[in-house]
């Protein structure tokens, strides 16, 4: 048998912990190893079967038995309506106080690291009572170890008290005791992240519908009904077809027009061009093209008035095509550069060395659909297509879901997908100029699947624009078209 210390029953003054509540649980203060200390006495049957023995430099040991113990208090009380669960020994003398020491509390042995275990173990005792308290400090440990612990429950049983302070101590001390009970009836069932009530959802829900965030064309706003942050969307062409100077004006549309942070990620184009490609944008002048149609002094212009906005947040690939690398980045420039939409061009660079092209994409679209719920951002993305059957796309081919490397991937995580089809050798001019937008998937409402948007290019001013749709802009074999895809 262990040689137990000596202990008496005292107030604890600092703590604000009065003596009849040490009392009640032989809570007491005595000496060991030539140091004063504190004593929590664990019985079983009315006997010390452990002591956690406490001095002022906060180390702690053990004296005894103590998984022969149970948990503190655990001997007073029998199984009722409902009993709280605190992370410590002084907790447990705190809530108890608070309440006269009517009614059950009583606290894991070894704080939140051994909470479940200790639970576990005194699950047959706990599961009698009909409600369950935990109310662990409000810290990370604490509160992880709540949760961790609530699901050796019944469900419905537990729940999670939440508390204005660290823990139930700080509150005693200020005089905050009614705060402590509060918390207690206002305690919650504790749900996994992802699971939510029509209660949760209802302010947003019976909020008025509005449109989303316009793109650059008219058209596509009532197809799709603008854009929504958190959604994804994916965009793919033959190879010269004009994707990215599509990217480039709605990049410009969004930054300056509707004066939103946008961050670009081009991996085949040095930020310069691309600047110089977003400024000719914004001042209808092809400023990449040395043709002696723009002066330097437009140039300059343009560029102080995107720079002004300070909207505009490139990446310079040079340093890394790596996706981690990339992601970081990325989540840089949402979280501290308040960035609510990433253009990135494109996807096949990124998993380009990899050994397995599939399992990469699949992965990578995953994280990037992710990265736009938990940020609330708007992402947009090109995929290089893979050689269709018949007409190639630079010839006017149709753009299927399936030429999409990665397609499979793509299509699964993708809000939207869209397509761009054009006829460069064409011998007709105006049908080399002629760029059909075919809408590919649609989630949100699934009415614009299969939709088109015919577009012309102003040689003068670099910029595309909506022409009117003729029969000749729809796909000549309907057999063709693709459905909605079942994603």
């Amino acid at each position: 048998m262990s040689d137990f210390i000596h202990g008496e029953v005292t107030a604890l003054g600092k703590r604000g912990i009065t003596e009849e509540t040490c009392r009640k649980f032989g809570y007491t203060v005595g000496e060991a190893r030539g140091k004063k200390v504190q004593i929590a006495n664990y019985r079983r049957d009315g006997e010390i079967v452990a002591q956690k023995v406490r001095d002022a430099d906060k180390e702690f040991f053990v004296v005894g038995n103590q998984k022969k113990a149970g948990l503190y208090g655990q001997h007073l009380w029998s199984p009722g309506r409902r009993v709280v669960v605190t992370e410590g020994e002084i907790d447990c003398l705190s809530v108890s106080q608070v309440q006269e020491n009517k009614w059950p509390v009583v606290s894991v042995p070894n704080g939140a690291d051994g909470a479940k275990k200790a639970l576990a173990r005194e699950l047959e005792w706990l599961e009698q009572f009909e409600e369950i308290v935990l109310m662990f400090d409000m810290d990370k440990p604490g509160q992880d170890a709540a949760k961790e612990s609530s699901e050796l429950f019944t469900p419905g049983k537990c729940k999670i008290a939440h508390l204005p302070a660290k823990d139930p101590n700080e509150l005693l001390q200020a005089g905050r005791g009614r705060e402590i009970i509060t918390a207690i009836w206002n305690a919650k069932v504790y749900r996994p992240d992802g699971i939510v009530t029509f209660g949760d959802v209802r302010e947003k829900a019976l909020a008025k519908v509005v449109r989303g965030l316009p793109w650059f064309l008219p058209s596509l706003n009532d197809l799709t009904y603008g854009r929504r942050y958190g959604e994804v969307y994916f965009f793919g062409a033959g190879t010269g077809v004009g994707k990215t100077d599509w990217f480039t004006q709605e990049i410009e549309h969004t930054a300056i027009t509707l004066n939103e942070k946008c961050g670009l990620f081009y991996l085949e184009q040095p930020p310069v061009e691309t600047a110089k490609r977003v400024a000719g944008k914004h001042s209808g002048k092809r400023f990449h093209v040395p043709d002696g149609s723009w002066t330097e002094e437009e140039l300059t212009a343009s560029f102080e008035r995107i720079e002004a906005s300070g909207n505009v947040f490139m990446y310079d690939s040079f340093g890394s095509t790596e996706w981690p690398t990339i992601l970081a980045k990325m989540k840089y420039l949402v979280v501290s550069e308040g960035v609510k939409h990433i253009f990135f061009d494109h996807l096949t660079a990124v998993v380009a060395a990899e050994e397995d092209e599939r399992k990469a994409l699949e992965k990578i679209m995953e994280e990037i659909a992710s990265f736009a719920q938990a940020h609330n951002v708007c992402f947009y993305g090109i995929s290089h297509l893979a050689t269709p059957e018949g007409k190639p796309h630079e010839e006017g081919g149709r753009v299927m879901i399936r030429h999409f490397k990665g397609s499979r991937a793509i299509g699964f995580w993708s809000h939207f997908m869209f397509g761009l089809e054009r006829d460069q050798q064409a011998e007709d001019e105006e049908v080399r100029q002629t760029t059909i937008f075919r809408v590919l998937k649609d989630r949100f409402t699934g009415q614009a699947t299969g939709k088109v948007i015919p577009m012309g290019y102003d040689v003068n001013t670099g910029r595309l624009y909506e022409k009117e749709l003729k029969q000749d802009d729809m796909c000549a074999d309907e057999s063709k078209v693709e459905g909605r895809p079942d994603f």
